[in-house]
């Protein structure tokens, strides 16, 4: 069963049990997956799918930080719910140690020394963390292995 399946089965369950919020966020993911998929025109695949679930967590996530910035502890709880339906959705994220463990491992293979070199180590190690990881994480800890 396909993500897109997934979703809808989950929804319709929410729906069922009267489970208003988890059902608002499934069916938001749910028109972002549709929308995704006719904007591709061509074969939309699982990979496809997840990058769009990425998406919505990441724009959770800056949802977030925005308004602890603006201390707006009300939004706060209500993106932090909605965010923990997406992360139901989300492969299994890599853990600090696995991450720098990679990160060493491209290190080595791209023999970089210094910041110059970033730009060489992040487009290694991206396509091999993707949907595992965030990216603003990884690129921290590239930033700090090389200064």
């Amino acid at each position: 069963m396909g993500l897109l399946e997934e979703i809808t089965q989950d929804m319709k369950k929410a729906m069922k049990s009267k489970e208003k919020e988890r059902m608002q966020v499934l069916r938001l993911l749910r028109s972002d997956l549709k929308k995704a998929k006719i904007d591709k025109r061509g074969e939309f695949t699982e990979e496809d799918a997840q990058q769009v679930i990425n998406k919505a967590a990441k724009n959770r996530r800056e949802s977030i930080e925005s308004y602890k910035k603006g201390d707006r502890q009300d939004l706060v709880e209500e993106e932090q719910k909605e965010l923990e339906v997406i992360e139901e959705y989300l492969p299994e994220q890599m853990s600090d140690d696995e991450i720098k463990e990679l990160i060493d491992q491209v290190i080595e293979e791209t023999g970089a020394s210094g910041m110059q070199d970033m730009g060489k180590v992040m487009g290694t190690i991206m396509p091999k963390v993707r949907g595992k990881a965030d990216g603003s994480k990884v690129q921290a800890i590239v930033r700090s292995k090389l200064a």
